[in-house]
């Protein structure tokens, strides 16, 4: 009985070869493959939680599917989708799928390795090829004294794209950061890496009530959850070098259900960042004028051209073509403090009362962000040559007039000691940096601006505008 040969076409047993490779292969091997992966990954996060300040979070280990599932579930989502299935006839599966749907959109997917082992030593890398970075603090041991526990929410002024790189680099020794990143960035390869690095997708001025929803349970989620974040408080690029209105979206997310006395503190770090070459300028003031804008080809012609003058070039002669990217960081603003003395409990009000409390700690929180804006060397500059108008003044005249400005703002207030002025040589420098950009017109040592660039001129003085036009 048991000796008898059962013959098979060659297709059929190809068929259950192949079957049977595909059984063992997901039921013995890939659960093995990720049990291994996992235990190696949470072994990395364990030793870098040893040297952060601000620790990786559990919900940052979490995967991705149970999140997603979290926000599917949560009751508030769930009481929006029954209102609008009564008041619009929709049928309650579609409304669930597109939670479902926005969930995904939004759902970051952390990978510690991915943000450790590669982006940060891309924003490395980029970062320290492209500027000489400097970095500072108003009150470095108010940095120091945050609560590892609390959750963190950097609040940065929006002045390039560069940004992203070059505040996760600068913050990656202390914590990982969490950004909302807008549609652009939804292309592959782009989205995968963006997601590994623990950012989210934000659908930038969406009124839909149901994926307003699901972002707003996502942040209360990450905020609970004590996962440090770091927010635009303008919301997009400035286009004319000026701080513009804070938006309040973001912040009411983080603070609509925060209870003061009970919940994880909220701390907020204000990081003022300026450029001596935003490397988008041109292409930011003429946006408004579409026609201007650069096409997808435009745009690889300028990355191309970018690597074909530096890639081979030496430090020095890229410093002297893009000058400093700075960073400082300002005082921290603890939310139960802040609560405590204002006696505000942000939970217990309604919208009506909530939004104007919101509007004055945004408000507070770009003055804080004005103050510890960087001054560099092209910005001093260009605020000098504005000034003289048309009239042509000398190299040494123009560095004296810099000082003298620069003593006028230390004196104003700003975040800058005598000890940290730029150097004569670092503004002599920075003048050939703008003479060479074509930006300043020079006949035997005189200068004055190209009037075909005043705008442009004109929106690097605009970043510390408050301290040498104070209204």
């Amino acid at each position: 009985m048991f000796t008898t040969t059962v013959s098979l076409p060659t297709w059929v047993f190809l068929l259950l070869l192949i079957a049977a490779s595909y059984a063992v292969v997901m039921s013995v091997l890939f659960p093995g493959v990720r049990w291994f992966i996992r235990r190696r990954l949470n072994r990395a996060v364990d030793k870098l939680n040893s040297s952060l300040q601000i620790k990786i979070r559990p919900l940052q280990r979490t995967k991705r599917q149970v999140l997603i599932d979290q926000l599917m579930f949560d009751q508030e989502i769930i009481a929006l989708i029954e209102h609008q299935a009564q008041q619009e006839n929709i049928p309650r599966d579609a409304l669930q799928q597109k939670v479902k749907n926005y969930a995904r959109e939004i759902v970051p997917s952390f990978n510690a390795y991915v943000y450790y082992q590669v982006f940060y030593w891309l924003a490395k890398k980029i970062s320290r090829f492209i500027y000489r970075v400097r970095v500072a603090a108003a009150r470095p041991e108010k940095l120091q004294s945050i609560d590892p526990d609390a959750t963190v929410v950097f609040v940065m002024n929006h002045r390039s794209n560069m940004d992203y790189v070059l505040i996760s680099y600068l913050a990656a020794e202390r914590t990982t950061l969490s950004y909302a990143v807008g549609e652009w960035a939804r292309v592959f390869p782009l989205e995968g890496l963006i997601r590994a690095m623990g950012a989210f997708f934000v659908r930038r001025g969406s009124q839909n009530p149901l994926y307003r929803k699901v972002l707003e349970r996502y942040v209360y989620m990450a905020t609970k959850s004590g996962v440090c974040q770091a927010v635009f408080l303008e919301g997009g690029l400035s286009r004319d070098g000026l701080l513009g209105e804070p938006k309040l979206g973001f912040l009411d997310y983080i603070l609509r259900n925060f209870d003061w006395q009970t919940d994880r503190n909220v701390v907020f770090v204000p990081v003022g960042i300026n450029y001596d070459h935003v490397l988008e300028d041109q292409n930011l003031l003429a946006w408004d004028d579409k026609s201007n804008r650069l096409s997808t080809g435009q745009h690889l012609k300028k990355v191309w051209k970018f690597l074909r003058l530096n890639l081979f070039a030496g430090s020095r002669q890229r410093w002297r073509r893009y000058g400093y990217a700075s960073v400082n960081f300002g005082v921290p603003v603890s939310m139960s403090d802040y609560c405590k003395s204002n006696q505000l409990d942000f939970n217990h009000m309604t919208k009506e009362q909530r939004i104007p409390k919101v509007a004055e700690l945004a408000s507070f929180l770009m003055d804080s962000l004005r103050y510890v804006m960087p001054i560099l060397p092209v910005p001093i500059l260009a605020v000098v040559l504005l000034r003289i108008e048309d009239k042509p003044m000398t190299s040494i005249e123009i560095v004296s007039a810099c000082d003298e400005l620069i003593d006028d703002m230390i004196k104003r207030g700003a975040a800058m000691k005598p000890g940290e002025k730029p150097r004569h040589r670092t503004m002599s420098n920075s003048l050939d940096m703008l003479k060479e950009r074509g930006l300043l017109i020079e006949q035997d040592d005189h200068y004055k601006v190209n009037p075909k660039h005043r705008a442009l001129l004109l929106y690097y003085a605009n970043s510390i505008e408050h301290w040498w036009n104070p209204k």
